[in-house]
């Protein structure tokens, strides 16, 4: 019996998903260590900047968890504010609020750097550890456009994230200097005494910040890119072989 083409075309598309699916099963990251991503169907609509985008994306979330969980570690009085009971709990709220990129309840209507303003403002009265990381993903989320991951037709302004790498070194200054009226830090991060050197916030906030800037470089450099890859394709054409 004839097979039509109508379905001789359906059945290639079925044989071809197949065949990108099986390839997606064998395209697992060999090293765990490397922190790469379990192949997704959405990866099909992601070239290698969108790649590097959607990762430094989730690594810089994962730092404000870290830093969320120091500053809570060091600062309990600040989760007790909030209302919770204990800290496992408002680790896991906050961090899932971290990925959505919201503001605390009492701050709603307030923008990412105003979130921030705030939050080191010392007549602050409530969850000022969250609402300093909060404000921070906030800004970072709204820098891409209100994205965390990134696909075909998606546009990242470079200067946004530029702006947004900058931003975050204002906020490590400011959460390091900012004085209550007693002369005493608005929040514990940084501690440096006689055999006493924490610098781990200070990492945490420089690994963002390298994020940030060389994706922003990447970003600019890919819309020269485009050009130049087409001149090249007219210096190097080839032509194909007939026989």
């Amino acid at each position: 019996m004839a097979v039509t083409r109508p379905v001789a075309i359906a059945r290639w598309r079925v044989w071809g998903l197949a065949g990108l699916l099986a390839l997606a099963g064998c395209a697992a990251p060999s090293d765990p260590g490397l922190r790469g991503e379990p192949m997704s169907a959405d990866q099909f609509a992601q070239n290698d900047i969108h790649r590097m985008q959607t990762l430094a994306m989730r690594d810089n979330l994962d730092s404000l968890d870290r830093l969320l969980e120091k500053l809570y570690r060091r600062n309990p009085g600040e989760w007790r504010k909030a209302g919770f009971t204990d800290l496992k709990t408002a680790l896991e709220q906050g961090r899932a609020r971290i990925r959505r990129g919201e503001v605390p309840t009492e701050l709603d209507g307030l923008m990412d750097i105003e979130v921030l303003s705030v939050a080191m403002d010392p007549r602050y009265p409530g969850d000022r550890a969250a609402a300093f990381v909060l404000g921070l993903s906030s800004m970072i989320i709204a820098a891409h456009g209100g994205l965390t991951r990134f696909h075909v037709g998606d546009a990242v302004q470079a200067r946004h994230v530029f702006n947004a790498a900058r931003n975050v070194e204002i906020a490590a200054w400011m959460l390091s200097s900012r004085r209550d009226a007693q002369g005493r830090p608005l929040l514990l991060s940084n501690e440096l005494g006689e055999g006493v050197a924490n610098l781990s916030f200070e990492r945490e906030f420089g690994r963002i910040i390298a994020r940030l800037d060389l994706e922003a470089a990447l970003l600019d450099e890919s819309l020269r890119r485009v050009g130049i890859n087409y001149v090249q394709g007219l210096l190097f054409f080839n032509f194909l072989p007939v026989r």
